[in-house]
C-alpha cells in the first residue's frame, strides 16, 4: 500500500472544494487547475498549489487532458482525483494519468470504456439498443453516450423533429463532454409516472463489493437532478433487493474499483437499467449522511490500495439534498449571472459549494452555487428541516431556484412520497406563480430612508409623503409605496406601525403581529428576508424605454443559431425559436413573444451578447393589423 501524498482534483467549483475539504483531512497536499475566469475561484483559493489552464471554455481548459496531467506533473501531485463531470468518465485521460506514473482516483480505463459509454453499458447488462425509430417508439430519449447531468439530452415526440434533436444533442454533448454519440432509447420518464432511483456502489481492489443504499432522484428540471434524498422511500423490500443485485452485479461484471453510481428507472415493481456512472456523484452526500462515511475518504484509501471492511457501516435516518442553482424557474430555468454578495444557510445543514461572498457568478460553467443536505431520523422531519433552512437563507445577488425548492419540498407529492420525473411536468406553474411579501417594498424603502438621512428626516413642518418604487424580481411586479416623516418616527397608514426602523433591519406591526424584515442593499438590488427587489428611479430615462415585443438577452452568451430564413420583415408566430443562445454550457433559445412580424434583428451566429442585450423586435400589432 502506497500513500498519497499529493492530489490533484482535475475539476473546478463545489466538487473541487468537497474533495480539498477531506485532502486537507487527511494531511493530504491539493492541487487546483483552473482556466482563465476562474483564476480567482474559491477551489483555486483553498488548494495549496494551482496551475493554470490558458483559456476560458471547457474544450480549451478542464477538456484537455494533456494540460491537466502536464499540471499534475508540474506540480509534484502523485495522484488526480476527477470530480464529476469534464473528464470525470474519459478512459483515455484515465489511461494518461496511469501513464505519466501518477494514481488515478478512479475505476480503470476499462471499466470506464466499458460502463461510460451509455450505449455499451447497456450491451453489457444484457439489453437490446432502441433500432430504427417508428411512430410506435414515441416518445424517445436522445441521450449523450458519455454524458451525465442532462447535458445532450432530448425528449422527442413526433418523428419529425428527430434528425433536428439528434444535431443538436450531438453538438451539446461535444460542448460538455468532448465526445458527441448520442443514442436512442424509449422515454419512460414524465408523464409516463417513473421514479429515478439509483443505487452508491464502492468496491476495492480485494474483491470486496459495497451496495450503499438507494437514492431517490425524482426531482428534474431538463433531465438533470435538482432534489435527492436517501434511501428511496416506497421502495418494497423485494424491488430494493432486486436494485442491489443488478448493481452489485453491474459491478463484478467489469471488476469496477472505486465509487460509482447504477441509475435505474423505477416503474411500478419493475426496474430498468438506465446507466453506471464510473464517479462520483453530486448527489453522494445524502448516501454519506445516512451511511455515517466520507466516500471521498474511502476513494483514496481505495486508490492506495487498502481493503474496505467486508461490509458498510449500517444506514440510520434520512437525508434530503437540493441544488441551489443561479437560474430563472420561471423563465425556463434560464442561468443568472452577476455578483453574489451573500450566501448563508442557517442550522445544521451541510452546505457544500464552490463560492463564497463577492464571488462573481459567470457565463462559462454549470449554474448550481451550492448544495444544502439535511439528515434527521425520519424522511419527514429531514424535509422539514431542509426547506426551514432554505426559507432563511441568505441568498443575495442573482435570482436563483431558491424559493422552487422550499414550495418543492412542501409539496403534498413530494412530502407523501408521491413524486415522479414528471413532477414539474405537471407543478411548475403553480411552484412558481408569484407570492410576494406585500409589506417587502415598504421594509426597504424605509430601511433606505434611514440610510439617507441623519437626523431622521424631521422637520418642524408638516413632512410631506415620500414615495419610493419598486420591482420585484424575478416576476417584474412594480410596487409604489408611501410614508412620513414624524417626531415619532416614521408613519405609513391605520393597518401598519412602524416599530423599529434601521438600514438593515425593519418592524412593523400588521393586524397586531410584529413582523422583522432583515435589510441588506447592493447598488439598486434590495434583499428583504427572501424577497429581491429593483430600486427604481423616480423618473423613467427615454433611453432606457425598449419597444413593445423586444426580445432581450436573457444573459451574457454566444448567438450560436438563427432561425433560418429569419430575417427583417418576416412572419413569426408566438412561442416560435427565433435565436439560440450558448451560455453556461447549455443552449437557450429566444421565442417569439407574440404572433406578428419581426421588424428588427440584431443578432447573428458568433455575435457575443451582454444581457438585456436587444436581439430583435416582433411587432405583434402588424399582424393584427393586417388580419
Amino acid at each position: 500500500m502506497t500513500l498519497l501524498s499529493s492530489v490533484l482534483v482535475a475539476n473546478r467549483g463545489e466538487i473541487a472544494c468537497r474533495v480539498f475539504r477531506t485532502c486537507r483531512d487527511l494531511g493530504i497536499r491539493t492541487v487546483a487547475v483552473h482556466s482563465d475566469p476562474d483564476a480567482d475561484a474559491l477551489h483555486v483559493r483553498e488548494a495549496d498549489l494551482a496551475v493554470r489552464l490558458p483559456g476560458a471554455t471547457p474544450a480549451d481548459t478542464y477538456l484537455r487532458a494533456d494540460l491537466v496531467v502536464k499540471a499534475a506533473l508540474d506540480a509534484g501531485a502523485d495522484a488526480v482525483h476527477p470530480g464529476y463531470g469534464f473528464l470525470s468518465e474519459n478512459a483515455e485521460f484515465a489511461r494518461a494519468v496511469t501513464d505519466a506514473g501518477l494514481t488515478w482516483i478512479g475505476p480503470t480505463p476499462e471499466a470506464i470504456e466499458a460502463m461510460a459509454s451509455k450505449t455499451r453499458a447497456k450491451e453489457l447488462m444484457g439489453i437490446a439498443p432502441l433500432g430504427e425509430v417508428t411512430e410506435a417508439d414515441l416518445p424517445v430519449l436522445v441521450k449523450a453516450a458519455a454524458g451525465g447531468g442532462g447535458r445532450g439530452m432530448r425528449v422527442v415526440r413526433e418523428l419529425a423533429h428527430l434528425e433536428g434533436e439528434l444535431a443538436a444533442a450531438r453538438a451539446e454533448a461535444l460542448s460538455a463532454f468532448g465526445d458527441g454519440e448520442v443514442f436512442v432509447e424509449r422515454y419512460l420518464g414524465g408523464d409516463a409516472g417513473g421514479r429515478h432511483v439509483e443505487v452508491q456502489v464502492l468496491a476495492d481492489t480485494h474483491g470486496t463489493v459495497w451496495v450503499l443504499g438507494t437514492r431517490d432522484c425524482s426531482l428534474q428540471r431538463r433531465h438533470q437532478k435538482v432534489i435527492e434524498e436517501a434511501p428511496a422511500p416506497g421502495l418494497t423490500d423485494a424491488l430494493t433487493a432486486q436494485l442491489y443485485a443488478s448493481a452489485e452485479r453491474a459491478v463484478r461484471a467489469v471488476s469496477y474499483v472505486g465509487a460509482g453510481t447504477v441509475e435505474f428507472l423505477v416503474a411500478g415493481d419493475t426496474a430498468h437499467f438506465l446507466e453506471m456512472n464510473t464517479r462520483l456523484q453530486v448527489e453522494h452526500p445524502v448516501t454519506e449522511a445516512v451511511f455515517g462515511i466520507d466516500l471521498v475518504a474511502l476513494q483514496l484509501r481505495v486508490a492506495e490500495g487498502e481493503a474496505l471492511e467486508p461490509g458498510p457501516p449500517a444506514p440510520r435516518g434520512h437525508a434530503v439534498e437540493a441544488r441551489l442553482y443561479a437560474e430563472d424557474p420561471a423563465a425556463g430555468f434560464a442561468p443568472q449571472t452577476g455578483t453574489l454578495h451573500r450566501l448563508a444557510v442557517p442550522g445544521t445543514v451541510r452546505l457544500d459549494t464552490g463560492y463564497t461572498d463577492g464571488d462573481p457568478i459567470g457565463v462559462h460553467y454549470d449554474a448550481m452555487l451550492a448544495k444544502a443536505v439535511a439528515h434527521a431520523p425520519t424522511r419527514a422531519a429531514a424535509v422539514r428541516a431542509l426547506a426551514g433552512a432554505l426559507e432563511r437563507a441568505e441568498v443575495h445577488g442573482p435570482v436563483t431556484n431558491r424559493e422552487l425548492l422550499v414550495r418543492s419540498l412542501r409539496h403534498p407529492e413530494f412530502t407523501s412520497a408521491r413524486m415522479d420525473t414528471g413532477f414539474y411536468d405537471r407543478h411548475l406553474t403553480e411552484l412558481t406563480a408569484p407570492d410576494e411579501d406585500p409589506h417587502a417594498p415598504l421594509a426597504a424603502a424605509l430601511a433606505g430612508a434611514c440610510g439617507r438621512s441623519r437626523f431622521g428626516g424631521f422637520r418642524n413642518v408638516p413632512a410631506q409623503p415620500q414615495t419610493r418604487r419598486f420591482r420585484s424580481e424575478p416576476h417584474g411586479t412594480e410596487h409604489e409605496v408611501r410614508y412620513r416623516h414624524t417626531r415619532t418616527g416614521f408613519a405609513v397608514d391605520d393597518d401598519v406601525r412602524v416599530v423599529h426602523a434601521s438600514p438593515d433591519r425593519v418592524v412593523l406591526e400588521v393586524g397586531g403581529v410584529q413582523r422583522k424584515f432583515d435589510v441588506r442593499r447592493y447598488g439598486d438590488r434590495v434583499h428583504v428576508n427572501g424577497a429581491a427587489l429593483t430600486a427604481l428611479p423616480r423618473f423613467t430615462d427615454p433611453s432606457e424605454q425598449r419597444a413593445p415585443g423586444s426580445l432581450l438577452a436573457p444573459m451574457p452568451g454566444t448567438v450560436v443559431r438563427v432561425a433560418d430564413g429569419l430575417a427583417e420583415g418576416a412572419a413569426v408566430t408566438a412561442g416560435q425559436p427565433l435565436i439560440w443562445l450558448e451560455a453556461m454550457k447549455m443552449e437557450h433559445r429566444i421565442c417569439a413573444p407574440a404572433s406578428g412580424t419581426l421588424t428588427a434583428l440584431h443578432a447573428a451566429v458568433g455575435h457575443q451578447v451582454e444581457v438585456g442585450a436587444l436581439l430583435a423586435v416582433v411587432d405583434a400589432a402588424q399582424e393584427e393589423t393586417s388580419a
